[in-house]
């Protein structure tokens, strides 16, 4: 099959790669879009070391799994676990110490024609949720994990950092809890795409000192984290909601002093991402810039990687 191969920091397409190996429990999934996120952009700049097909936003069709799936279309949380290990007993199989984990970890990922994920994994897409927009569920379920951590409220003042693909996104889901939030960024014409919901934007030089409840950086760089971490007040929390391909400095000491709250967040829960997307609370079109066929899958990753460019996507069948 044909799929986009990363080997030592280099993204190629290839036509003869095996179809992937259906373990117990698991299905074949034929791939029918897949969107391009920074995850993939830091694994070709060696943010974790691996060889395989990327890619981890998917749709795609059932052809190989349990009947009530077989020709339907699903997405897939992309954390494939053990299920005995501590984690997974405790409840947070997330972080299972045995996972693969699609086109990150130990598993052929989604910008190929077919993948393998467990049968557990897999979520319908609703009917009137079209396959483009539902290439947005990850991320989105990302975007929820935010919730899940902390309890939000209108009282709480709310800053994101970041006006790119996932920053539009945790603006967009943490606007429905009713906190008082607001959102910087470094482009006036995506944060528009902000204000036409409502939502109060400004660009990254208004932000003040110390006037923020909760913090949350989307963008993956050390300016956007100290933009995060000066806007917080004392005992304040501070979101880490990127992935980072090199080391951040960090002031230790004003952490203490001002007994800074700090989280990592990563995946997230995929049925009420759909349900936000089947009831229209979510508007993802504004962030598709482009699709691609597979076979321009390395001129995709040349566009992604443009200044200023939101979601490129994949058509892959």
């Amino acid at each position: 099959m044909k799929g986009l191969w990363l080997e030592n920091n280099e993204l190629q397409l290839k036509t003869d790669i095996p179809l992937p190996e259906i373990l117990p429990g698991e299905a074949l999934v034929r791939v029918l879009k897949a969107g391009i996120c920074n995850t993939d952009l830091e694994l070709i700049k060696g943010y974790y070391p691996y060889t395989g097909i990327i890619g981890h936003e998917f749709v795609g069709i059932v052809e190989t799994g349990p009947q009530e799936l077989i020709n339907k279309r699903v997405v897939g949380e992309i954390n494939a676990v053990c299920g005995y290990c501590h984690y997974c007993q405790s409840g947070n199989s997330s972080h299972c110490e045995n996972r693969t984990v699609l086109g990150i970890v130990n598993r052929n990922g989604a910008f190929a024609e077919y993948l393998s994920l467990p049968i557990k994994n897999l979520h319908l897409v609703p009917e009137n949720v079209s396959t483009a927009a539902a290439t947005f569920t990850e991320p989105i379920a990302a975007a929820l994990e935010i919730q899940q951590q902390i309890s939000l409220t209108s009282q709480h003042q709310v800053l994101v950092v970041g006006d790119g693909k996932l920053g539009q996104l945790v603006a967009q889901t943490l606007a429905l809890t009713g906190c008082d939030l607001f959102v910087v960024g470094r482009h006036r014409e995506k944060l528009v795409n902000l204000e036409n919901r409502g939502i109060k934007t400004g660009l990254v030089d208004v932000v003040k000192e110390k006037s923020f409840d909760i913090t949350v950086d989307c963008t993956g760089n050390p300016q956007g984290f100290a933009i995060a971490r000066r806007a917080l007040r004392p005992r304040g929390i501070l979101v880490l909601k990127s992935t980072y391909s090199g080391n951040l400095n960090v002031d230790i000491s004003s952490l203490v002093v001002d007994e800074i709250t700090m989280i990592g967040s990563r995946c997230g829960p995929f049925t009420p991402a759909l349900e936000l997307l089947a009831n229209k609370k979510v508007d993802v079109q504004p962030l598709i810039n482009s699709c691609y066929p597979l076979s321009q899958g390395l001129e995709a990753f040349e566009k992604a990687k443009t200044k200023g460019v939101l979601k490129v996507l994949l058509e892959i069948n």
